[in-house]
């Protein structure tokens, strides 16, 4: 059957084809469309005529080259010429899936009957095993598949539909060396109606890249013939090399002596456990998904973020460069001491170790900038001489010689292995020698520190570190056991030294049986040079054949030496690509195939070449010992810690630990430290400290999906529903209020005020409601959502950003009322700015204001309204959006402009916006105040960016400006208001104490005016004072006001009447029916009726009015009573005249109101 014969099969191609709109090709124009170009796929448009008849295998295995870049979206070809047949018509919107290479796949064997055993045939799809792999190797080819033939689609159940099929492309960050990075569609392309664009997405939660991923996606991408490791060449002969260091042949041997075999065997299991239970938490960490270069650095970073990854990382390169120096040194003593023995020193010992010590090291520079490879195959061979040099030694403990008896070398005897089973220190203890030893087994990352080389790091890191480490132990034990079993603790070296058969019963130790007397030897006077305990040397002296003994302390120190060298660039590089510190950048570059840290190689030489040229390393090693302990502590670390974040991520495929024993892993890390060394682990300690708080307070802009991240999460849920089964006291209260902001930058007074007195002290929560959207958008909500939070975080402004699409105004705050917050952290007062320009727009408007005042008091909320004489919304003002959005571009972050549509949007405050956009403010518009209370003030306008003109602005929006900006400033000696004449419970005066509470607002009195009768004003003030001093609020006056009920001034009176006049139904002059008409229609009118029964009130807020301008004209802030207006009886026009009238043309004014429940309590 060919594969483009099949008619039948158009009507089913054609019902399928409505899942995805592809219009008649004679309709469209050639080129990608929107839609297509998501997509890494091909339409493909087929020859009707059935001339050229291919097979299936042909067909399938028929190659089209592909383009090489790296950019996953592959451009669409149009449709080509095709003959209106119904082959045409059959082909219309096929799919053909790029980008899918399959090296094995050439000829028939790509065909469905030459198929292999790894393909997975469903009846719909086949996906090979080496599709994932597909920029690995061979080239890359376009298949096409038809679903009525033995070939398949690949991307869908049989269906021309663009939803796809679970695919590993999906999930891969970049472009890197394992696969081309695919974009599945989003929800929007498939739910979304057929007339709307389809939505542009970015990557999906926590898929963002850093810059330094996208480098690196850059770099695999461009790097062909990549040198890789498997884990033996990798991981075990690395650890092993780095393991086995000097100590197995110079102090092993002096060990036992100390020690004895027992505790020499419980010393180097102890050392042992704290490897394994690490080699198991780095186990644990490497199989956590995909690990790139960096080692331990990369490891710590990725799993409890940059702050702890950043501080380990900077001093675990260094440790490796010191490290380069330390084993150097030691190779450099060695030769030193050979030089010796033959009288062949240059000039003096220090002065040839340094020499010996700079040639060795360019020679090993050399080899490691040779290349990965080279180093490998230097790595080998010197394993190769350590693991002859150890046998050597094991050969030798069987050969016994004369000769060596009188050093103290028997061979096996049970005797001897009893006397040395226990202990003899002489000016040690257990845990000096430990701390002598344990830095022999450190060296277990060797193979983790070059994971960006590994062909396949999360089995390689596994498999080869605890290979490894139960490798080298059981080698160390054997060593132990060996060396205690057929030497002696003393000889004298003397062959004299021999005993006769009278005097063999007064001797008591292992050697008179084999008839020596090396009783002479005291260990007070150290007069003996030979034996366990004062022999460096004894594995040589033991060996079959000496000299390789030499050739192994040579490969020991030379292989470590190597391997910290390529380490510590390694490392370092990876730290720097993060730009966790940004001074180091330079560091990160790589160059060649393998992407070698050349600049990185030259700085580690340049540090190791320091140390050796200081040729005293023995103050220098425990601190290295200890930094590389402070890694393996943070190592274990992060596996409890990611076990007790409880994440869905942490998942890690290698299972064999436990969240327990990696705490008592990074608790035995922290012990050891202190046990080598007390000081060196206090200096540790402190630079990790150091180096942490500095990258807490730089706050990198990265997000690897920490386990501190996921505890943070944990913790915040579990807390809050902790607190939700709290019933709510009144000495915990604390006003938690939703302020309708609108876009946060708009009304920065409102913000900044709020922010004041809740910043560590309630919940802030800034309300949004976006109006006469015909269609919301409720993907830009969440977009703008996220991006107005960001800019919340920066402005370092405590609060939350929640919009919310509504009809209207009122409706929008009732659901914020309903639904913001959660559990006991919701909203319980409302924030509204004074709508200033109620008389200017429709009444409708000021109906639906009043609306929400009575809502809140309706869900018992507390309202406060703030009113500054300027105006509170600045989002209108020319030149702003070029300078927010200028700051925005300078700060380097990805989010530049959140447009606001203004003929789609109204905001909660009374003006409407009028600017074409109002722009994200950030970091360059943010200036530090000493005295700021730690909060970065906002300036839009005040300060110019000199290289964007704006329009001048005019002397309104220049005051407007000022005065947005005045909560910004510290108040100085000033006064806080407060008019307490209605008990509210409390919240009247609470909001003034909190102010006054912080750094702003601290010089700041307190003066509180309250209601009286002139004939007992005393009684009354000193009733008041009595009630504060209860509370424990500190105020500088009380002034109490008996003349709040003299009627006002004839003028003011008049000039209420005067405004009120537009807004007054006047049914006396009208047809009882024609003036309940106009009272339905236009509910916010004022009766006659209504305005001569509130007479009284209405005088009292022109009178109060009066007494503020008398009293309180030259306050910072005036805190008062709202006034009350009762449901359906005060129309919304004479509330807002009284709302007018009352806080007209005075300083900051706030009017509160609680809900009337206490909020404040005398009783503890």
């Amino acid at each position: 059957m060919s594969a483009s014969s099949p008619s039948h099969s158009a009507p089913a191609e054609g019902a399928a084809a409505d899942d995805f709109v592809a219009p008649d090709s004679g309709l469209r124009p050639p080129g990608p469309t929107p839609s297509q170009s998501r997509f890494q796929v091909d339409l493909v448009a087929e020859a009707a005529s059935a001339t050229q008849d291919k097979s299936p295998s042909s067909d399938a295995s028929t190659n089209v080259p592909s383009s090489d870049t790296a950019t996953p979206p592959a451009a669409p070809e149009g449709p080509g010429p095709a003959d209106p047949g119904t082959g045409g018509e059959e082909a219309k919107g096929r799919f053909r899936v790029v980008n899918f290479a399959d090296p094995g796949s050439v000829g028939s064997a790509a065909s469905p009957e030459a198929a292999p055993s790894e393909y997975v045939q469903n009846g719909d799809t086949v996906m090979s095993e080496t599709s994932l792999h597909s920029s690995t190797g061979g080239g890359q080819h376009h298949y096409h598949y038809d679903t009525h033939t033995n070939t398949y689609y690949l991307r869908t159940f049989g269906h021309n539909t663009i939803d796809a099929v679970p695919n590993i492309d999906f999930y891969r960050q970049t472009a890197a060396p394992l696969g081309e990075k695919l974009i599945r569609p989003t929800l929007s392309e498939l739910h979304d109606e057929l007339d709307k664009e389809p939505f542009e997405d970015g990557f999906a939660n926590g898929d963002e890249l850093s810059p330094s991923e996208e480098a690196a996606a850059k770099e695999s991408a461009e790097s062909k013939g990549v040198v890789k490791f498997g884990w033996i060449k990798g991981v075990l002969v690395r650890c092993m090399l780095n393991i086995w260091g000097v100590m197995l042949f110079i102090r092993m041997s002096w060990i036992v002596g100390q020690a004895g075999i027992a505790l020499a065997c419980l010393i180097v299991a102890m050392a042992t456990v704290v490897t394994t239970i690490t080699g198991l938490s780095t186990s644990a960490i490497a199989t956590n998904g995909f690990v790139r270069g960096g080692g331990a650095y990369y490891l710590i970073s990725r799993s409890l973020g940059p702050e702890f990854g950043g501080s380990i990382g900077l001093i675990f390169a260094f440790a490796n460069a010191v490290a380069v120096a330390m084993y150097v040194v030691g190779f450099a003593e060695t030769v030193v001491e050979l030089l010796a023995g033959v009288d062949a020193i240059m000039t003096d010992a220090t002065n040839d170790i340094r020499i010996i010590g700079t040639i060795t090291v360019i020679l090993l520079l050399g080899i490691s900038v040779a290349g990965m490879e080279w180093e490998a195959k230097a790595q080998i061979f010197l394993l190769i001489v350590l693991i002859t040099a150890i046998f050597n030694y094991f050969i030798g403990t069987f050969i016994t010689v004369k000769s060596k008896e009188s050093v103290g070398f028997f061979g096996y005897d049970a005797s001897i292995m009893w006397e040395n089973m226990g202990p003899d220190f002489r000016e040690q203890t257990f845990f000096s020698v430990f701390s002598i030893f344990f830095p022999a087994a450190t060296g277990i990352l060797a193979g983790a520190n070059i994971s960006g080389d590994l062909a396949d790091p999360q089995m390689a890191i596994p498999k080869g570190t605890l290979l490894a480490i139960l490798i080298t132990g059981i080698v160390y034990l054997g060593v132990a056991v060996s060396t205690g079993s057929c030497i002696v603790r003393d000889a004298s070296g003397n062959a004299n030294d021999t005993i006769s058969s009278a005097f063999l019963g007064n001797c008591s130790n292992a050697a008179c049986k084999f008839g020596y007397n090396f009783s002479s030897c005291l260990p007070e006077v150290d007069s003996c040079k030979y034996g366990l305990q004062n022999d460096f040397q004894v594995m040589s002296t033991v060996s079959g054949f000496g000299p390789i003994i030499t050739a192994g302390i040579f490969s020991a120190t030379l292989s470590s030496a190597l391997a910290s060298l390529v380490s510590a660039p390694k490392v370092f590089q990876a730290l720097c690509k993060d730009n966790i510190y940004p001074g180091l950048g330079m560091f990160a570059k790589g160059y060649g195939k393998n992407n070698e840290p050349l600049r990185g190689y030259i700085l580690t030489f340049g540090i190791a070449l320091a140390f050796i040229l200081i040729a005293e390393l023995n103050v220098i090693a425990p601190i290295i010992s200890n930094f590389f302990l402070a890694s393996y502590a943070l190592i274990n670390f992060s596996v409890f810690h990611a076990s007790l974040a409880n994440s869905p991520g942490w998942r890690p495929s290698f299972k064999y630990y436990n969240m327990w024993v990696s705490l008592a892993g990074a608790v035995l890390c922290c012990v050891v430290m202190f046990i080598i060394n007390w000081w060196a682990a206090l200096l540790t300690n402190v630079i990790v400290m150091a180096l942490f708080i500095y990258v807490s307070y730089k706050k990198p802009d990265v997000n690897w999906g920490s386990s501190t991240q996921a505890l943070t999460y944990h913790q915040a849920l579990t807390h809050t529903l902790q607190l939700s089964g709290v019933e709510d006291h009144i000495k915990n209260f604390r006003p938690q209020c939703l302020v309708m902001t609108g876009y946060p930058n708009s009304r920065p007074a409102l913000l900044d005020l709020v922010h004041s007195f809740t910043k560590n002290v309630g919940l802030m929560i800034c309300g949004h409601i976006r109006t006469g959207y015909r269609r919301p958008n409720f993907k830009d909500l969440a977009t703008d959502q996220a991006r107005y939070q960001r800019w919340l975080l920066r402005s370092e402004c405590k609060a939350f950003y929640t919009p919310v699409f509504a009809e209207d105004l009122r409706q929008g705050t009732q659901y914020l009322l309903q639904a913001a917050g959660l559990g006991r952290l919701k909203p319980n007062t409302l924030v509204l700015g004074f709508k200033n320009d109620w008389r200017d727009g429709d009444m409708m408007n000021v109906e639906t204001y009043i609306s929400m005042i009575h809502d809140a008091f309706d869900f018992q909320f507390g309202t406060v309204v703030l009113r500054l004489k300027e105006g509170l919304d600045v989002s209108h003002i020319q030149g702003q959006d070029e300078l927010l959005s200028s700051q925005e571009k300078s700060s380097g972050t990805k989010d530049v402009v959140v447009s606001i549509d203004t003929s789609k949007d109204s905001d909660a405050d009374s003006s409407k916006l009028s600017s074409k956009a109002a722009s994200l403010q950030n970091s360059p518009a943010i200036q530090k105040d000493d005295e700021d209370d730690g909060r970065a003030t906002t300036q839009p306008l005040l300060k110019k960016d000199k290289k964007s003109p704006t329009v001048p602005l005019n002397v309104s929006d220049q005051r407007m400006l000022e005065a947005s900006q005045q909560f910004q400033k510290k108040q100085g000696k000033g006064t806080v208001d407060v008019w307490w004449l209605f008990d509210d419970g409390g919240l009247t005066l609470l909001i003034p104490y909190l102010l006054t509470n912080k750094k702003r607002w601290k010089d700041c009195k307190i003066r509180v005016f309250i209601g009286g009768k002139i004939n007992r004003i005393d009684h009354d003030r000193r009733t008041m004072a009595t009630l504060l001093s209860k509370f424990r609020i500190d105020f500088s006056d009380i002034t109490v006001l008996g003349d709040i009920n003299t009627k006002p001034k004839k003028e003011h009176t008049s000039a209420f009447e005067e405004m009120i006049e537009p807004y007054r139904l006047k049914e006396d002059d009208l047809e009882p029916d024609a003036a309940e008409r106009l009272k339905n229609s236009e509910p916010w009118r004022i009766t006659d009726n209504e305005l001569e029964l509130y007479r009284a009130k209405t005088n009292r807020q022109i009178r109060l009015n009066e007494l503020l301008k008398e009293h309180s004209s030259t306050a910072n802030l005036i805190v008062m009573s709202l006034p009350l207006a009762r449901k359906g009886a005060v129309s919304s026009a004479l509330y807002m005249a009284w709302l007018e009238v009352l806080s007209q043309d005075l300083p900051p004014i706030i009017l509160v109101r609680g809900n009337h429940q206490s909020v404040l309590t005398f009783y503890s």
